[in-house]
């Protein structure tokens, strides 16, 4: 079997990792345009993500038994559309469905229709709008919070929790001047602000039926204790202390089966992995968003640990047959801790000679996943980005991961190396809420 991953980050580092580590037959692996990291594993194809026409001919003249989408802008600009109008096997969301993650108004406006519970909003044209909006007190006074988001993509950047309306003034000041690409920012929207402890669950579906991923948790920004700007991820885990069977069921029957079921309604079922972004408040959980890919850094932590074939899963996805297998997934938990670069969520300084990832690699329990590194002229490893690595580990406990992941990274150095130490830990309004 042949098996083609578009992307080039830590997210699609476990997938090639975790197609070669379940594999229950021969596979080849191929990943466009892949990175360094992967290239030890898989064969990387000098093809960017977002150029459907290439890929589609790679694919053709590849032989290619099966395409899986990494990351979101290519689903966004309709890859699986143009690869089914060519009957070309993929996995992934077709361009109408990809509107719950490229559309932050379409996902609100979807909620509302179909009765999933989420923050109050309103949505405005301009940033003069959206500051009227904000000056009206709709979403309370001077000190009352509130959550700026730009409608389109903005890689994990385009969201601002404000405290205060004048922090909410600034965020959209900082919109305006260009935080995200103009294409991003041509509604935003206004949310209310809640409190509680915050998740991700992901699940496979075929369009009609699904199966549930490990919950995780996601650490954004890039100071401890929740400070400093947002990022695309600095680290998640996986426990079953995130969620009690309870809530599981509540977020069952309140949220997965009513978007599953709203998008069979209006046209688009979903096809293969939906990205639930939720908030347990004291009044139940609530939807903050929905990705429609595999998270990142999300991903890195699911994936390992993963016992069933995962080239088993996407098959079933793409044939429509995913409940007719079960998915097996190991006891206790995992982390995954993100390495950055120096000027990161900003300008990353880049070509830094990185020491001791082979030794950390080589550690029981741990997979270091790449993100942005490539090789120097004598085969060293060196930075290429802005989040390089993702140290990932498993436990029978949080505590055991965790422990286990710092260990490895202690082996781990070069000049600007950031991290944060206390991923997996409750902080601010988390901890007060959990």
């Amino acid at each position: 079997m042949k098996i083609l991953v578009i992307g080039s980050g830590g997210r699609e580092h476990a997938l090639v990792w975790a197609l070669r580590s379940t594999v229950v037959e021969p596979v080849e692996l191929y990943c466009a345009p892949g990175n360094a990291g992967i290239a030890q594993i898989a064969e990387c194809v000098s093809i960017v993500a977002n150029d459907s026409a290439k890929l589609a001919d790679f694919v053709q003249q590849s032989g290619i038994d099966l395409t899986v989408v990494g990351p979101e802008a290519p689903l966004a600009d309709g890859i699986v559309d143009e690869f089914t109008r060519q009957g070309l096997p993929i996995v992934g969301p077709t361009m109408a469905a990809a509107q719950l993650e490229s559309s932050k108004a379409f996902a609100k406006d979807f909620m509302t229709r179909h009765g999933i519970p989420t923050a109050r909003y309103r949505i405005a044209s301009s940033v003069a709008e959206a500051a009227d909006i904000l000056r009206s007190g709709d979403f309370g006074g001077d000190d009352a919070p509130a959550v700026i988001k730009a409608d389109g993509l903005a890689a994990g950047k385009g969201v601002f929790v404000a405290p205060t309306r004048v922090d909410a003034l600034r965020a959209l000041d900082e919109l305006e001047g260009g935080a995200v690409e103009a294409a991003a920012r041509q509604l935003i929207l206004i949310e209310e602000a809640l409190v509680g402890r915050e998740l991700s669950l992901l699940l496979f579906s075929d369009g009609k039926d699904f199966h549930l991923m490990p919950a995780a948790r996601d650490h954004k920004r890039i100071g401890e204790n929740d400070t400093g700007p947002n990022t695309g991820g600095m680290g998640s885990i996986t426990d079953s202390a995130l969620l009690d069977s309870r809530q599981l069921d509540e977020i069952v029957h309140t949220i997965v089966e009513p978007t599953l079921s709203g998008c069979r309604k209006e046209g688009f079922p979903f096809q293969g992995v939906l990205f639930i972004g939720l908030m347990l408040t004291p009044y139940g959980p609530r939807v903050l968003e929905y990705n429609v890919r595999f998270g990142d850094p999300e991903t890195q932590a699911i994936l390992v640990r993963l016992e069933s074939s995962l080239a088993e899963i996407l098959q079933a996805i793409y044939e429509k047959r995913l409940g007719e297998i079960e998915i097996r997934w190991s006891g206790g938990a995992s982390a995954c801790v993100v390495l950055s670069a120096r000027g990161y969520p900003g300008k990353p300084r880049t070509g830094d000679p990185i020491s001791g990832l082979d030794r950390a690699g080589r550690r029981e329990h741990i997979t270091v996943f790449h993100a942005a590194t490539s090789r120097g002229a004598g085969g060293e490893w060196l930075t290429a980005g802005g989040r390089v690595l993702g140290v990932t580990g498993t436990g029978k406990t949080l505590d055991l991961a965790l422990h286990r992941c710092y260990e490895a990274i202690a082996e781990i150095s070069w000049d600007g190396m950031q991290f944060r130490r206390d991923i997996g830990k409750l902080t601010g309004a988390d901890a007060a809420a959990g």
